[in-house]
C-alpha cells in the first residue's frame, strides 16, 4: 500500500518513512505543502498523513484544495497543537484522524491501519479485510493468501505486488507503475526484476489451476483479471 507523508522537520520525516517502509508500506516523503499538494494531486494513495504547520502551505489548506480538485484520499493529521478547535476545523475538511505529537510510533502504525482497513471493502467476514478475485483470496491484515481454500506462501514483494494487481483488477498495471508503488523505484528498462517476480508469483497463483489469473500484456504491462474478461 502506498502512504504519503508530508512533514517538514527532515529527522521526523525519515524516521516515520522507515518505519512505515518496514512494515510493508511504499512511502512518497514531502517537506512543504506545496509539494505534498503536488504529489497527493499527482498520485494515487491508500492515505496521506500530513502535519498541520507547514511551510509553504499548511496541512489544512492542502486537504481544503484537494478536496476542491475532487481527490478523495483519506488523510491523517499530525499536529503539536492539542487545541480541540483545531481539531474540529481538520475534522471538518474531510480529515480521518487527528494524531497529537509527540506519540509513538506503534500508535501511529494502529491508526494508519485503522484508517486504511475502514476505507477499503470488505468481503465475506466483516472483522477482517480481504480482497478477491475468483478463487483468489487475499487477506491485508493477517497477510495471508490462499486458492480455492489452499494457503500461499509469498515474500514481502509478492505479496505488496498481488495486493496491488488485485485492488486495481481488470487494470492494465505497467511496468513503471509497480516500479514506483510496489519497489519504490524509477523504472530501469534494462532491470527484470519486475518481470521476474510476476513470473514467481504467476507459478505460486495460477500453477495447478484451469483458471489463468496473471496475465502479460504484450508491450502494455501486467494485469490480474478472470481469463473470460480479458
Amino acid at each position: 500500500m502506498r502512504l504519503l507523508l508530508v512533514e517538514d522537520q527532515v529527522m521526523a520525516a525519515e524516521y516515520l518513512a522507515k518505519g512505515l517502509a518496514e512494515n510493508d508500506f511504499v512511502v512518497d516523503v514531502a517537506h512543504d505543502g506545496v509539494e505534498g499538494l503536488h504529489y497527493l494531486l499527482a498520485n494515487e494513495y491508500d492515505l496521506a498523513i500530513l502535519d498541520v504547520m507547514l511551510p509553504a502551505m499548511n496541512g489544512w489548506t492542502m486537504l481544503e484544495q484537494a478536496r476542491q480538485a475532487g481527490k478523495m484520499t483519506p488523510v491523517m493529521f499530525l499536529t503539536a497543537c492539542d487545541d480541540i478547535d483545531d481539531r474540529v476545523h481538520g475534522l471538518a475538511l474531510g480529515a480521518e484522524e487527528y494524531l497529537v505529537k509527540p506519540f509513538a510510533f506503534s500508535e501511529l502504525l494502529t491508526r494508519v491501519s485503522g484508517i486504511i482497513r475502514r476505507k477499503t471493502p470488505a468481503v465475506g467476514n466483516s472483522d477482517a479485510v480481504f480482497l478477491q478475485v475468483s478463487d483468489l483470496q487475499l487477506d491485508l491484515f493477517r497477510r495471508s493468501v490462499s486458492r480455492n481454500g489452499r494457503r500461499i506462501e509469498l515474500t514481502q514483494k509478492e505479496f505488496l505486488l498481488l495486493s496491488l494487481l488485485m485492488r486495481r483488477q481488470g487494470e492494465v498495471l505497467s511496468r513503471t507503475v509497480l516500479a514506483e508503488q510496489v519497489w519504490d523505484m524509477n523504472f530501469d528498462p534494462e532491470t527484470n526484476v519486475i518481470d521476474v517476480a510476476i513470473r514467481r508469483l504467476r507459478s505460486k497463483i495460477d500453477d495447478g489451476h484451469e483458471l489463468k489469473l496473471l496475465h502479460s500484456i504484450r508491450g502494455a504491462g501486467y494485469v490480474l483479471d478472470n481469463l473470460t474478461k480479458l
